[in-house]
């Protein structure tokens, strides 16, 4: 046994292992070690996306600087400088009360269609409870029927909630300060909650909630979901939610729905006024009497082609104002270049222009009940040319009434030959007027007491 050996047992109570006491020369990489590192430092400025590889560095060496080590060692030194460069972070706090939000993406089958979702997720991490709703697309309006429906789950608003610096709530990043939109401002002062934007590019400032994008695609999205609607589909989320509520987390002893009701308890009280969500644009109606709103043409009223108009854009519906006035109501597309027209804004243009009556766009899958072709073809047996603007005529009815009522006004029409619009607005006024209703005195006998004298007519006897 060799001395060395046994000095090594004098100093150690157990075997050391092997200890390298000299570094290894590298004879072929040394020299370009140097090289190494400046283009490793360069990367600190360079896109994410067009940084070196290890590969790329080897190439670069070998073609531009007669490098003849292998590429093995290339790989081994880049791997130990970003080991030794790799950022430390500091663990964070969570009090109760406070949020982190963010959006993610996952893919859904919409009524039968293969689409991708955008799905909000905000978490309470102190208690790590969350809620995921889904939605067509990422924009304010979702932004913000995402923090309703989470507000509610939750049962109050959070103290403070973290973001990072999208655009939906900053429109521009000036130093630490934000320019933060007038929608996002809107939702804010309505819920009175405070707000964190992480640093750019800075997402681990909100980490619990990154985390927890991926696992609910993970966890409520595989299989892809198979839905009528996407209010179908949030409810399955919703209940997704609250089934986790009795998970434990790794190093808490209790549950997540008993760690709630202490989030809850420190949580701002829910507004008593409902908040809408919804966008507003300013727009101008066209030519074609259309407006454009989110990559998608909804019709107006012909009186307001050339008008500019206000456009609300809400999660399930879109409406259209002139002033205080609102002038159309329509389903909101989440499609894009879709145009939506409501037959009825065109039938005043059609009574002047009546030729254009069978070939008009807005009208082509107009579905109208058996008996207005019955009386279109009688009008035009009757009035001859001008019957199909009498028709029209009776169609403009639907911008007071609604087609059942119409409808009903039309059949009885038929049925006793009055075929005239100014017929069928008479039966339409009559069937919606009520027959006066008389006082009765059953259940009442304290009242057949009074006796109410009759009036006297004299006064207008004496007028003749």
């Amino acid at each position: 046994m060799g001395w060395r050996t046994v000095d090594k047992i004098l100093e150690h109570a157990e075997p050391p292992g092997y200890r390298l006491g000299v570094q290894r020369a590298q004879p072929k990489l040394g020299p370009f070690i140097g090289l190494i590192d400046e283009m490793l430092e360069a990367d600190r400025d360079a896109p994410l996306k067009q940084r070196h590889t290890a590969r790329r560095i080897f190439h670069r060496l070998r073609d531009e600087h007669d490098y003849r080590g292998s590429e093995v060692q290339v790989r081994r030194y880049v791997a130990q400088h970003h080991r030794h460069g790799a950022e430390v972070f500091v663990p964070l706090s969570h009090p109760p009360g406070e949020a982190q939000f963010d959006f993610g993406e996952a893919t859904a089958v919409i009524a039968g269609e293969r689409t991708k979702a955008a799905f909000a997720v905000m978490t309470l991490p102190f208690s790590d409870a969350w809620h995921l709703s889904a939605y067509p697309r990422e924009c304010t309006e979702t932004f913000q029927a995402a923090h309703v429906a989470a507000f509610e789950f939750f049962g109050g608003v959070p103290t403070r909630t973290s973001y990072d610096n999208t655009t939906i709530a900053v429109k521009k990043v000036v130093g630490r300060e934000r320019d933060l939109t007038r929608e996002f401002l809107r939702l804010e002062s309505h819920f009175l909650f405070a707000h964190h934007f992480c640093r750019v590019a800075r997402g681990n400032e909100k980490g619990v909630v990154e985390g927890l994008v991926g696992y609910g695609r993970r966890n409520t999205m595989v299989p892809i979901p198979e839905f009528d609607s996407f209010a179908a589909l949030n409810v399955y989320l919703e209940a997704c939610c609250l089934g986790d509520l009795t998970r434990r987390v790794r190093g808490k002893a209790q549950t997540k729905a008993e760690l709630l009701e202490i989030d809850r308890a420190a949580l701002l009280p829910l507004p008593t006024n409902t908040f809408e969500a919804r966008r507003v644009v300013g727009a101008k109606a066209n030519s074609l009497s259309l407006v454009r709103f989110d990559r998608n043409d909804y019709s107006v009223p012909t009186a307001w082609a050339h008008h500019d108009v206000t456009v609300v854009g809400g999660i399930d519906e879109v409406h259209i104002s002139v002033g205080a006035t609102v002038v159309a109501r329509h389903p909101r597309v989440w499609s894009k270049e879709r145009t939506t027209y409501d037959p009825r804004h065109y039938l005043a243009l059609l009574e002047r222009k009546p030729g254009a009556f069978d070939v008009a766009r807005p009208l082509e899958r107009w579905e109208l009940p058996a008996c207005f072709a019955i009386l279109r073809r009688r009008l035009e047996s009757d009035l001859g040319s001008t019957g199909t603007r009498e028709f029209i005529k009776v169609l403009r009815l639907l911008e007071s009434a609604s087609l059942r009522e119409l409808t009903m006004a039309v059949e009885q029409a038929l049925s006793i030959g009055a075929t005239g619009a100014d017929a069928v607005r008479l039966i339409l006024l009559h069937r919606a007027e009520r027959p006066v209703g008389l006082f009765s005195l059953d259940g009442h006998p304290h009242l057949k007491l009074f006796a109410i004298d009759p009036p006297d007519l004299g006064a207008y006897r004496a007028l003749t």
